[in-house]
């Protein structure tokens, strides 16, 4: 308040807005002494994993010791006794997965949980849902992506330049059915899927080499698999830990299909398939994604039971679940979860403060920072808790302009460093750290997450993301005009605004899906206004959710908003962000070029207009950054000694501080908002996490990589259906 107090007279809008203010961050800091930090600086809860007060942290690295007993769910122990299932020795595969978090409890079996996941396209398109599970990944992330651990892989080796690489996966798995899981099944999304390329899925990047060709994959026998590369290809165990996998591919690659269920759907096996088998909505789509279609097997910890497109999915124990805790209970232990889709964000917040929702992640449903005040205000008649993980974003809400827009003059003004330098010059990032963020993370120019190795590995790595973060960091309108002077772009009408060296207008459009957050729309419009103050034009266009990534393909779109940077553990696991690879991001048709490279694609329709080839396609500038981070990219893929790569990466993020910033970033590593019952045990806590979480690059799965299977309530009878 000693800002506002400072003044002889304020406005009441003021004094409301510094009220506010102040009240969310007294919030946040009630939330940080009992529920879990504040941003990248600010300690734990003290509040343990659903008010026990355990402070154990991280997750053991080596595998541990199946257990001597087992015990499962009353529930399935009746069946077993009935004869509706095999005992649960005979359900488990040989040596079960023990789940390695040293938070984690005995629990009690029972209950259901009920949780939200917003979607403005119903709950087809709730992909979210599908990021609370980690059953279907070959290894899995430990201690916030510092560590990789076994998952359906047991054991796995590599040669000496590691360009071979064998799985070995756990003997007796069983689909959530109780039918065998093979190496078939992993044979069958190979041969039958991803070769002739069905349903739009192509090879994944662990199956290919440094020299972007295709491993050779083969099933020694039906729990062995070796994939062989011909070059190096050191990235393969890592790359195997990321997404969660499974269903249709939309959370990273599909890996495992259930081939004695699915076969039935593709025309190799039955000739009665109709030819639009494999379009999007189609056959395969809806008859193989777990979570729309409860005849298809998983290997999950939960089936489904029912599913709405328009209300939700209703999710029911899968009773062949492969985990186990460390005292031999087989999960999970809540017996139902039940997942209402909120096609309007408001109401989703007005069902947690009423207390119908059990577990929320604010992340899904967009609650944030600026909701944390209310929430809890209502905590206690909703019995809940406000626990903060760290994001690891390394950008906060984002700004990037399209390297590669249709029309030349402007897309040479992009390209222009100077250019893109001016807005970020101009962009007050302590302002909207202030307003949006309630003074958590920090601010940034953009880089990818802070919490990645090549940031914690030495004094080097802290100095060379200390330079990528604070290269354009300043706010600096003087420095903005000045170096939009230096492109000729100047007011030659008197309007308040800079037109193009030819005299005619100028307009930065940020083009951004409808359904966007209060949060990232906040940041727009701060953007506009200090782009203003520069004398740039800059205007916010909303663009149909449904439509926006396809135009964003094929160059349409002018700049993109709501999105932000966190990938890692590592930069080079999932380098879409550092280096163009694909069209999601800063050059979507130079990004498009290198993903078709080694396909016939590549050299194609190379007398075709590029925004009209199928798809478009842009080859880099011979001189230009593209090309260079392209062939210092193509070096580390093929490089199996760690720290030369390391130093390749460094090398890329040196061409972004030189020539960038390529993506804008505002505020890194602020807390994401996770609301709990008090009841709910087994949450983690931000002082539970080895790197106090990593909640937001889908390549590190959050919360799947934390099991909720393991969450149980402490008294289950008081939450049944």
């Amino acid at each position: 308040m000693d800002e506002l107090n400072s003044k002889s007279s304020i406005s009441r809008r003021k004094f409301l807005y510094g009220s506010a203010l102040v009240a969310g961050s007294a919030a946040l800091a009630s939330c940080s002494s009992s529920g879990g930090g504040g941003g990248s600086d600010n300690g734990g809860s003290g509040g343990g994993t659903g008010g026990g007060g355990d402070t154990a942290k991280g997750s053991a690295k080596k595998p541990l010791a199946a257990p001597k007993t087992l015990s499962e769910s009353p529930t399935l122990a009746a069946q077993a006794k009935s004869g509706k299932l095999p005992a649960v020795g005979k359900r488990l595969p040989d040596n079960p997965y023990v789940i390695p978090h040293n938070w984690v409890k005995r629990g009690k079996y029972g209950g259901k949980l009920n949780m939200i996941c917003f979607s403005s396209q119903g709950t087809t398109k709730a992909d979210a849902n599908r990021e609370l599970f980690y059953g279907h990944s070959l290894l899995r992330w430990l201690n916030d992506g510092l560590d990789v651990g076994p998952g359906l892989v047991e054991t796995w080796t590599s040669n000496s330049d590691a360009s071979e690489w064998t799985l070995n996966f756990r003997k007796g798995l069983k689909w959530s059915d109780g039918q065998p899981f093979t190496t078939d099944d992993i044979m069958f999304w190979w041969e039958d899927i991803i070769l002739p390329g069905h349903f739009a899925q192509v090879p994944p990047d662990e199956c290919r080499s440094g020299k972007n060709t295709l491993c050779k994959m083969t099933a020694v026998d039906e729990n062995t698999l070796k994939m062989t590369f011909d070059a190096p290809a050191p990235l393969t165990a890592d790359r195997l830990a990321m997404w969660t996998k499974g269903a249709i591919g939309k959370n990273g690659p599909i890996w495992i299909l259930p081939k004695h269920y699915a076969k039935q759907f593709h025309p190799k096996y039955n000739k009665s398939v109709p030819k639009n088998w494999d379009t999007v909505g189609g056959l395969w789509e809806n008859k193989t994604d777990w979570m729309r279609n409860p005849d298809c097997p998983t290997m999950i910890g939960y089936k489904t039971k029912s599913f709405n497109n328009n209300q939700g999915v209703l999710l029911e124990r899968n009773p062949y679940y492969w985990c186990v805790t460390k005292d031999g209970d087989q999960l999970p232990y809540i017996d139902e979860i039940s997942i209402t889709t909120i096609q309007d964000a408001q109401v989703g917040k007005l069902e947690v403060q009423q207390g119908k929702i059990d577990f929320c992640m604010g992340y899904f449903n967009q609650i944030d920072l600026s909701d944390v005040s209310t929430l809890q205000q209502s905590k206690q008649k909703a019995q809940t808790e406000v626990v903060l993980w760290d994001s690891g974003s390394g950008t906060g809400s984002i700004f990037f302009l399209n390297l590669d827009y249709p029309d030349e003059k402007l897309r040479n003004l992009f390209r222009e460093p100077k250019f893109r330098q001016a807005i970020s010059y101009a962009f007050n990032r302590s302002n909207i750290q202030k307003t949006l963020y309630f003074q958590t993370g920090f601010p940034t120019s953009g880089t990818l997450s802070p919490k990645a190795i090549e940031y914690q590995i030495n004094s080097e790595g802290k100095k060379t993301f200390q330079q990528w973060r604070d290269a354009y960091v300043k706010h600096d309108p003087k420095k903005a005009k000045q170096l939009l002077a230096e492109l000729g772009l100047k007011d030659t009408n008197g309007d308040g605004y800079v037109e193009m060296p030819d005299g005619s207008k100028l307009t930065v459009r940020i083009d951004y899906s409808a359904d966007i957050s209060k949060t990232e729309a906040a940041k727009d419009d701060q953007l506009v206004n200090d782009a203003k103050a520069v004398g740039l034009r800059m205007t916010r266009n909303p663009v149909t959710p449904a439509n926006y990534a396809d135009q964003w393909e094929t160059g349409k779109l002018m700049g993109h908003t709501n999105w932000e940077v966190g990938d890692g553990p590592n930069h080079l696991v999932y380098p879409q962000w550092l280096v163009p690879i694909e069209f999601d991001r800063w050059a979507p048709l130079e990004g498009e070029m290198y993903s078709l490279r080694g396909t016939k694609q590549e050299n194609e329709q190379k007398s075709v207009d590029p925004w009209k080839r199928t798809p478009p396609r842009l080859d880099p500038d011979p001189k230009g950054p593209i090309k260079k981070l392209w062939d210092l990219y193509d070096q580390s893929k093929v490089e199996p000694d760690f720290m030369k790569r390391t130093q390749l990466v460094w090398e890329m993020i040196k061409v972004h501080v030189d020539q960038g910033p390529f993506f804008m970033g505002s505020v890194a590593n602020y807390p994401q908002v996770v609301v709990v019952k008090t009841a709910l045990q087994n949450v983690p806590r931000k002082e539970n996490l080895a790197q106090g979480g990593f909640v937001n690059p889908w390549t590190h799965p959050v919360p799947a990589v934390y099991d909720p299977e393991v969450f149980y309530w402490d008294n289950p009878a008081q939450h049944n259906a």
